[in-house]
């Protein structure tokens, strides 16, 4: 079977490439350099992995200075470093860790560069990936859902269906129908670009929409 990861590095090079190191990305204000040196620093740099996860403005500045120092080398390095993964020491070389790991985050941050550019369509994903990002779904979906106001209820065609919130007194559930890389997208706050079919009372639906969501 195919190593889903490696799949998804190299589909990221390629869009990339094909998009150029100052096109936009759903990241704001990151462009496709931007974007790409944030892939290499959270697999080559463990003193920067703090302030990518942590809102602390000390710690955040730091990943933010070795990220633009990363950003400012030759374009055509970045893209050929995301393709290769990480150093041999780095923890994700492990594959069962690196699909743990990086089959969502690339698979978001592929679509953060596709989606920005007019006339998008949806990526089509080799086998393995969706399965996978249904299983992230239904997982991530019970914290990055924790707070919303209803209950959520998530339905991949073909993979199955999965309650991640339940919900409050006095609300009812939305379900949220489509595939498994347009719910991941949701899940994690994508809400503009995610292909998802919202089932529901209209009250229920409209306070997900308005519920602010990310990891």
């Amino acid at each position: 079977m195919p190593h889903s990861p490696d799949l998804l590095r190299d589909l990221v090079a390629r869009t990339a490439t094909e998009l150029g190191p100052d096109a936009p990305t759903l990241c704001p204000p990151w462009t496709v350099r931007d974007l790409l040196a944030h892939l290499v620093v959270r697999e080559t740099r463990p003193d920067t992995l703090p302030g990518i996860g942590l809102p602390l403005p000390p710690l955040q500045r730091h990943t933010e200075r070795v990220q633009d120092e990363v950003a400012a080398r030759p374009f055509a390095e970045l893209v050929d470093q995301v393709r290769s993964g990480p150093p041999p020491w780095w923890p994700t070389r492990l594959p069962v860790l690196d699909r743990a790991v990086n089959v969502a985050e690339l698979a978001i941050h592929h679509e953060d560069l596709a989606r920005a550019r007019p006339g998008w369509a949806p990526t089509d994903l080799p086998d393995p990936v969706p399965a996978q990002l249904w299983g992230t779904v239904r997982t991530a979906g019970r914290l990055l859902y924790r707070d919303a106001p209803c209950g959520v209820v998530v339905v991949a065609p073909g993979h199955g269906r999965a309650a991640v919130r339940r919900p409050p007194a006095g609300r009812g559930s939305v379900v949220l129908t489509g595939a498994p890389l347009e719910l991941l997208l949701h899940a994690f706050g994508r809400d503009q670009v995610a292909r998802v079919e919202a089932a529901g009372e209209d009250r229920d639906v409209q306070a997900l929409s308005s519920h602010s969501r990310g990891a």
